[in-house]
């Protein structure tokens, strides 16, 4: 219901647009049309990763990997994985609740979003370049310590402690 009242509020307001100033209404969107197809590829990789991962994992095995009852040992894979993998942002959660969907445990899921958020194993190269190692190395350190205890809090938060 909410979505439909969206539209309609979308609608109206683009009319209003269009009857002030048809110029800036059409310039406005033909802008917002080449931004949806310079974003239309990345939304259909969200799709397309989404199903391969879906259709390779079986919910029994996602829940096995990185159920609640996978406990640290999932943590840590997801941390891992998370760390390594890059991943943009609206990408990781759809997965993320795709995943959760799945069986995946929500403690597992957070530190995987906050690694894959803050950690970058793959960009350490290009921040070594800009920032120094010492600077790169402690700030992946202080991520990946960091997005544990986002995990620990959100686990204690929705009551999905580790077993």
């Amino acid at each position: 219901m909410f979505n439909i009242i969206l539209f309609i509020l979308t609608i109206v307001l683009l009319v209003i647009s269009f009857i002030k100033s048809k110029e800036k209404t059409k310039m406005a969107l033909k802008k917002a049309w080449k931004s949806f197809e310079n974003i239309l590829p990345q939304f259909l990789s969200i799709f397309i990763l989404i199903g391969i991962m879906l259709s390779v994992l079986t919910p029994e095995t996602i829940s096995k990997l990185f159920g609640q009852q996978s406990g640290w040992l999932g943590m840590a894979v997801a941390a891992v994985i998370g760390s390594i993998t890059l991943i943009p942002g609206f990408i990781a959660f759809p997965l993320a609740a795709a995943l959760i969907k799945s069986g995946a445990g929500l403690m597992q899921i957070a530190v995987f979003v906050s690694t894959l958020m803050m950690v970058g194993i793959v960009t350490v190269p290009i921040e070594i370049k800009y920032f120094g190692k010492k600077t790169t190395i402690l700030r992946n350190s202080m991520a990946f310590i960091f997005s544990f205890i986002v995990a620990l809090i959100i686990g204690g938060v929705l009551g999905d402690g580790i077993n």
